[in-house]
């Protein structure tokens, strides 16, 4: 099993989000995970889909995609050209004794302290997923009572791969 990230360039309509994610459904391909969010030209959306599979598996899902009527782009975002991202948001526990050791995670991690209450912080990260995955194990340590995660966000580097749509 591997895993893909792929880039959509979608009509702004609504039901394209789930017309996308039945596709999936029907097919029993995993989303590993989606995002999406409207571009500079407020007639689209881009949508960021990661998912695992085999060659071929991922091969179809490329290939089924690329039928439905609002994609206007489907391409890969291949790791050595491109720039990934995930936000996470993580509410410890954090006791006044534990508080100087938590803050100096989150400073060597270039994370923010969003939130403070008597017994906890909210923490917000943004960063590529092994940064995410190795402070969330930091955060285990202090007790994680809640994390929100939004999934991957990328795109391509350079000028070469951008998707002009008149």
């Amino acid at each position: 099993m591997q895993k893909k990230v792929y880039q959509l360039l979608v009509d702004n309509t609504s039901g394209v989000l789930s017309r996308i994610s039945g596709l999936f459904s029907r097919r029993g391909y995993n989303i590993e995970s989606i995002t999406a969010g409207v571009t500079a030209d407020p007639r689209f959306t881009r949508i960021t889909i990661v998912a695992a599979g085999d060659d071929e598996i991922l091969e179809q899902i490329e290939k089924q995609v690329a039928k439905l009527i609002d994609i206007r782009d489907i391409k890969e975002l291949k790791p050595e050209e491109s720039v990934y991202r995930e936000l996470v948001l993580i509410k410890v526990h954090a006791t006044v004794e534990q508080r100087q050791s938590v803050i100096a995670v989150v400073d060597s991690f270039r994370a923010k302290i969003i939130d403070f209450a008597p017994e906890s912080l909210m923490i917000e990260l943004t960063g590529n997923q092994q940064k995410i995955e190795a402070f969330i194990g930091l955060m285990n340590d202090y007790g994680i009572l809640e994390l929100a995660r939004t999934g991957i966000a990328g795109l391509c580097r350079g000028t070469e791969n951008i998707t002009y749509i008149d």
